[in-house]
């Protein structure tokens, strides 16, 4: 499906240069002379190489046709995540690769979003929210003022985050899984 230019977002996936793109940042720029253009930083989704484009706002690109499904996850083992269709309660296995460091958020029957091109799957959609729960965090120091502290704190899955100073160890946090940063306090 061809798409212009200026419409290109985030998470999108793009087929460009025989290849599948997954848009890791965009950037609209107006430049006092000249046409505008988008500034777009790829990573291929099979060779893990990235690519800076830009392209004119005239100009249309191929975003890919992709089968999404939900699933819900059951298990890992060394090299892949499984998942479940709840409907037809078939498996799919997913390689560690294609998640990377959001594969930590994973917990049992968590809903997901896998995106299918030629019936392979090639990214896993997160809720943009997850409750996780804090393993340790350092002692809020009296006197910070506190709109600009946070401190760090160690999630159970490993994950480091930074959240605010009345946060404590086995407080129920809700972080978001595009940015990893702490959302709100249950």
């Amino acid at each position: 499906m061809k798409i212009n230019a200026g419409e290109i977002r985030v998470g999108m996936i793009l087929e460009y240069k025989n290849d599948l793109w997954h848009v890791l940042k965009t950037q609209h720029v107006k430049p006092g002379k000249g046409g505008a253009f988008a500034q777009v930083e790829m990573k291929s989704v099979g060779k893990n190489t990235k690519l800076n484009e830009r392209f004119r706002s005239s100009e249309s690109v191929e975003k890919a046709s992709l089968d999404e499904m939900n699933f819900n996850y059951l298990y890992e083992d060394e090299n892949n995540y499984f998942f479940m269709n709840p409907k037809s309660f078939e498996q799919v296995e997913v390689k560690k690769e294609i998640i990377g460091e959001k594969g930590k958020f994973l917990t049992e029957n968590l809903d997901v979003l896998i995106n299918f091109f030629n019936e392979s799957p090639i990214s896993v959609q997160l809720p943009n929210q997850v409750q996780c729960k804090v393993e340790t965090t350092d002692v809020a120091l009296k006197g910070q003022t506190v709109s600009s502290s946070y401190k760090p704190a160690t999630l159970v899955n490993g994950i480091k985050v930074q959240v605010p100073p009345f946060v404590e160890s086995e407080d129920e946090i809700i972080i978001d899984t595009r940015t990893f940063e702490y959302v709100k306090k249950l």
